[in-house]
């Protein structure tokens, strides 16, 4: 089974998510890593909990995402995950740092594309990935259908939604895909998102002001 350690960081407070298994095996799920010191305690993490990374996932690639990807990935030895359509969305991230005043060192390696319906395995446990474009252009969540939990990224959070106002965006893309892969899933998933505290399918069709 899967354990689910979340991380704040860097200024955005951006929810960078580790799981990890029975075997030590970890997943890094957008690392927002800015700081040293956040590089030092996701580190220290890895190292007093004996994990070994199997892989690096991007639910998407806008900056706070990815400011990590670089260091983890070379600390690592771990190619990149994500969707095709969020690499030109990776490649925009250190100009979009600039202009937030958030420069950083960019992944550059090769990239693994993932796909709707793709499974991504760590040892006996998995996610399935689920196409939810509209915050970005090729945002995907991650569903852990044993545990009953989705790892969202910015499609939805508590009570509200991800902003839809960049480059790539679209109000009504993102509605569709909350009404139709999030919100299809269980009530009593828990939605694991990219900022902010965990919520449930439930809980947002009955709250979320943007789905009434």
């Amino acid at each position: 089974m899967f354990a689910v350690k979340v991380f704040i960081f860097s200024p955005v407070q951006e929810n960078t998510y580790v799981l990890y298994n029975e075997q030590h095996e970890c997943i890094i799920i957008d690392p927002g890593t800015y700081y040293p010191e956040e590089k030092e305690e996701l580190q220290s993490f890895i190292k007093t909990q004996g994990l070994i990374p199997k892989l690096l996932l991007n639910t998407h690639c806008h900056l706070d995402h990815v400011f990590g990807n670089k260091w983890v990935a070379e600390s690592y030895g771990l190619i990149l995950q994500t969707h095709e359509k969020e690499k030109s969305v990776l490649d925009y991230a250190p100009t979009a740092g600039l202009m937030w005043n958030l420069p950083f060192e960019n992944y550059v390696g090769d990239l693994l594309y993932l796909r709707e319906g793709d499974i991504v395995k760590l040892g006996d446990d998995t996610l399935k990935v689920l196409f939810c474009p509209g915050h970005s252009p090729g945002s995907i969540a991650f569903y852990c259908e044993k545990q009953q939990f989705v790892i969202g990224g910015d499609v939805i959070f508590k009570r509200s939604i991800g902003r839809t106002d960049l480059p790539g965006g679209d109000f009504n893309t993102l509605i569709n895909s909350i009404r139709y892969q999030i919100f299809t899933l269980p009530d009593t998933v828990t939605i694991y998102p990219g900022h902010g505290d965990p919520t449930t399918v439930g809980f947002e069709k009955a709250n979320n002001p943007f789905l009434q």
